[in-house]
């Protein structure tokens, strides 16, 4: 059995050659979660991307990158169009920005729907409603009529992630979706992301520089510095007994470790 995403010396580099990604790899299995840690800079977002065969012009991936099985390193724009949205869908940072203002939040949850699952008509409708009670958003109708400057940031955020869940995709992204909410939304928007995994065996990347939210996240973690990967293993045991000197730094830093492992999927293993 294929798993859900398999990176396999992914290389990431700009026009002059310069690597920005040099020999990641790493493989989540359907239902399984892996965190890619690391500071700004490391490589960690570009990675992400080059999943989802969304690099910026300029940069060339080299190795392999497969998605369900289906190979996203040099494949066609139509061959990433199928598998966008289907196979692989990102929730971003900032959803200010991943949502087109001009556009109701409903419409927007209902574009993936009709082009992945040729959706119309009520059949439509039930399901975008049916998406954006998922993520637990109240008062539906509301939401899906609303503009996103009409939404506070995290029910932006969970329209977001109704958005990438819409079509029920084998593989989520999230990249730092948590780091423009406070606290207390955070948290509210972290417990959904695993709920929602953990119930559709969805396979989680999530993307992180902060490691205590990772510590609470996921199964495994990669850590990334300048590019190149200098440990991955078990989160508990990367986090526990860190053995490269810029995973010690990152541990040394986190002040809500412990109680982030005890409270999370690291001490559930």
């Amino acid at each position: 059995m294929t798993s859900a995403v398999e990176v396999t010396d992914l290389r990431i580099t700009t026009a002059d050659g310069t690597a920005l990604v040099d020999g990641v790899s790493f493989a989540v299995a359907d239902g399984g979660r892996l965190g890619i840690v690391g500071e700004s800079g490391s490589g960690k977002s570009l990675t992400a991307l080059a999943v989802l065969g969304l690099l910026p012009g300029g940069l060339t991936a080299t190795g392999s990158v497969r998605v369900g099985g289906v190979e996203v390193v040099g494949a066609s724009e139509r061959t990433l169009r199928g598998i966008r949205g289907s196979a692989v869908a990102p929730v971003f940072q900032e959803p200010m920005t991943a949502l087109d203002p001009l556009m109701r939040a409903g419409d927007q949850i209902a574009e993936p729907l009709r082009r992945h699952r040729g959706l119309r008509g009520q059949a439509l409708r039930d399901a975008v409603r049916e998406a954006v009670t998922d993520v637990a958003l109240p008062d539906p109708d509301r939401v899906v009529r609303s503009f996103p400057w009409e939404l506070s940031g995290g029910q932006r955020q969970r329209v977001a992630i109704a958005m990438a869940l819409a079509c029920r995709p084998r593989v989520l992204i999230a990249d730092e979706p948590t780091t423009a909410l406070d606290v207390t939304v955070q948290a509210q928007v972290l417990d959904l992301l695993d709920a929602t995994v953990t119930e559709r065996g969805t396979a989680l990347l999530f993307i992180s520089h902060d490691l205590s939210v990772v510590a609470r996240t996921v199964d495994r973690v990669l850590v990334l510095e300048h590019g190149h990967a200098v440990e991955q293993g078990p989160v508990r045991d990367v986090i526990a007994s860190p053995s490269h000197p810029y995973t010690q730094r990152l541990v040394g830093s986190a002040r809500t470790l412990q109680d982030a492992l005890d409270a999370g999927r690291g001490g559930t293993r």
